[in-house]
């Protein structure tokens, strides 16, 4: 079989009266085959070069014709232009060209109308297919230049969803974000349609469908824990009104960091009620770090433990439930068939580091923050919005912090980690989990912080309280067997050791926070 390819200046008047010769053939002729290169006068010198540079051909004139080896591999052979084209049409084929030099203009001027419609239709068409929307909110903070790559590889919305990426910040960081849109254009993602800065409050999150929120930062000291708790309240309240003027009505809104991201949660919410469903708190991060401390205690990988649950504040005082955790491909005298995975608690006999060096590893971790960064902050928002469009792995527990509507027994309208599983774009709480259930003493404790966070932030109460401690006995009294009041009291071990040790926790961020958000706060409102 014989394929030629014929390619031209639209405007090209040879071009046409090879493209007319060409169809005869092929028309004519069962094994002819053709194919058609059309390039605007423009562009074509350029593509000319290219072409030939790449084939290590010699030609300055259009058309460019040259046969395809179908059966033999290579390159391609360069035939030449028109006159080849014809000289080669006599010669095989006995057939040649009668066409007039004034009928070859008027198909050349045809030509070039209809190659610049099929372009504008071609771009109208690409227009239509609009490209995700996602904004990143504090995108100067570090957590947001490791979650880029994963966002433009595909990895997130598929690899056929192109994204519109667009960076809000305040005024000040606008040198950081330029270089930051070079940097990522440098990339060459092919789905990221366009990338861009905002520093304007009232154009933030226009059209946005994906809102990323991270930790803020600014110049100004926090004396307090109270007074950093009531600083959330009015850049919240300016993120609400924003998304429900500007964002799309589907919108989705994920909530991520290390400093108070139920409290962000709810406040977010209460200020943009109509999209208050989509509104989520990342957890997969502390997740993540108790998987990691149970997987070097077990000594295997953290990605072969699985179904670990995060309960409460995911920033604070959090409550890491191992009774439904698994492990596979673990090295044991019980192995099993691929997928066949052992209880985490039924291979760890050490209560002793259950009930105290593994929770006093999260309080660490927890307090000091400085193993929560920017890499581990990516990869959890990422993963979590993978989950949210895609799915979560079936039969896998998620942890995510969403607005309590009574599941388990927690207080109704307190942003609370929970298990869930990911489908359809949405999530479901996994309420039919057996042996999950929490005690109202315990809720009592996980929610009292969070309750009183927010009371705090809304000036409903002057002070933060810590939670006082009170005896393990009235928690685990009507525990029944003597196996049920042992892991009762492991249960109550985990979680009073983090209670206790909360407060603190929450007054070491706030020095962290000594140079963060009242300053953005003021700035946003101000612009506004």
């Amino acid at each position: 079989m014989a394929k030629f390819v014929i390619a031209g200046k639209a405007n090209c008047p040879y071009y046409a009266k090879a493209e007319l010769l060409a169809d005869y053939l092929q028309k004519n002729l069962p094994d002819f085959r053709i194919f058609k290169i059309t390039q605007h006068p423009d562009v074509w010198e350029e593509w000319l070069e290219d072409i030939c540079e790449k084939n290590k051909w010699d030609h300055r004139t259009s058309p460019i014709i040259w046969r395809e080896l179908l059966d033999r591999g290579g390159k391609g052979l360069l035939l030449g232009g028109y006159n080849e084209f014809l000289e080669h049409a006599q010669l095989y084929y006995g057939v040649t060209s009668s066409m007039t030099t004034d009928l070859m203009m008027v198909i050349a001027k045809e030509n070039l109308e209809a190659h610049v419609q099929e372009e504008v239709e071609k771009r109208t068409l690409k227009d239509l297919i609009s490209p995700l929307q996602v904004w990143i909110a504090s995108a100067s903070n570090n957590a947001c230049y490791h979650i880029i790559p994963i966002l433009i590889s595909g990895e997130v919305f598929g690899t056929h969803r192109e994204i519109s990426l667009t960076l809000f910040d305040r005024e000040q960081m606008e040198s950081y974000l330029e270089s930051l849109v070079v940097e990522i254009k440098d990339l060459a993602s092919p789905i990221l349609r366009s990338v861009s800065l905002c520093t304007n409050a009232e154009d933030a999150f226009l059209r946005a469908q994906v809102i990323i929120i991270l930790d803020d930062s600014t110049d100004e000291e926090v004396h307090s824990l109270e007074s950093c708790l009531r600083s959330r309240v009015p850049l919240c309240r300016l993120y609400g009104y924003l998304m429900e003027k500007n964002a799309h009505e589907s919108v989705k809104v994920i909530v991520g960091g290390k400093t108070f991201v139920n409290l962000k949660t709810a406040l977010l919410m209460h200020y943009a009620p109509n999209i208050a469903r989509n509104i989520i708190a990342v957890a997969l991060g502390v997740e993540g770090q108790a998987k990691a401390a149970v997987a070097r205690k077990m000594r295997t990988t953290s990605a072969s433990i699985k179904d670990v649950i995060i309960w409460g504040n995911i920033s604070g005082n959090n409550y890491v439930d191992l009774r439904k955790a698994k492990v596979y491909n673990y090295e044991s005298a019980i192995k099993g068939p691929p997928g066949y995975c052992h209880s985490v608690l039924n291979l760890i006999f050490d209560s002793e580091w259950v009930a105290k060096e593994f929770v006093m590893t999260l309080r660490n971790l927890s307090s000091t923050g400085k193993q929560f960064g920017g890499i581990l902050a990516a990869h959890s928002i990422a993963t979590t919005l993978k989950y949210w469009y895609h799915g979560s792995p079936p039969g896998e527990i998620v942890s995510l912090g969403i607005m309590s509507e009574g599941q388990f027994g927690i207080p109704e309208g307190v942003v609370f980690s929970m298990p869930v599983k990911f489908e359809n774009g949405t999530w479901v709480v996994l309420t039919d989990l057996e042996d999950i259930s929490l005690s109202k003493q315990i809720i009592n404790f996980l929610t009292d912080d969070l309750i009183q966070e927010k009371r705090v932030a809304f000036g409903d109460l002057l002070t933060f309280q810590p939670v006082k401690e009170e005896r393990k006995e009235s928690i685990h009294s009507n525990v029944g067997t003597a196996e049920e009041k042992e892991q009762a009291v492991s249960d109550v071990n985990i979680f009073i050791s983090e209670m206790v040790l909360a407060q603190s926790c929450m007054r070491s961020r706030v020095a962290e926070d000594t140079e963060r958000l009242p300053k953005l706060a003021a700035e946003l409102l101000a612009a506004n």
